[in-house]
């Protein structure tokens, strides 16, 4: 299948983390990583970043689809600070099982 809607979804996409100045982070997903951080950094990107500038890449995975990004954005929206810097530290494989390795160290 050429064109259309099925063909946007198989593109490559990636996954990112900016750091803002205040110290927070800030998690998105494009298929053109470099554009986007740079439209982040000149004010162009997120009301969220502008009001937060300057912002520096600290993470980001590149996925064969799209939609596996945007799915890893929104994961990634989803968890608090230290999770966030779990990753930026050692990538996927550090927060895998996150939350069970959590609650375990609870009981």
């Amino acid at each position: 299948m050429s064109g259309g809607v099925a063909t946007i979804w198989r593109m490559t996409g990636y996954a990112y983390l900016l750091k803002c100045a205040d110290g927070t982070f800030y998690a998105g997903s494009t298929r053109h990583l470099g554009d986007r951080v740079a439209q982040h950094q000149s004010g162009l990107g997120s009301a969220y970043t502008r009001r937060r500038l300057p912002v520096t890449l600290v993470w980001s995975q590149e996925f064969d689809r799209i939609d596996l990004a945007f799915a890893w954005e929104k994961r990634i929206q989803g968890w608090n600070h230290a999770k966030r810097q779990a990753l930026i530290d050692g990538g996927l494989d550090a927060v895998s099982g996150w939350s069970a390795r959590t609650r375990a160290l609870r009981r």
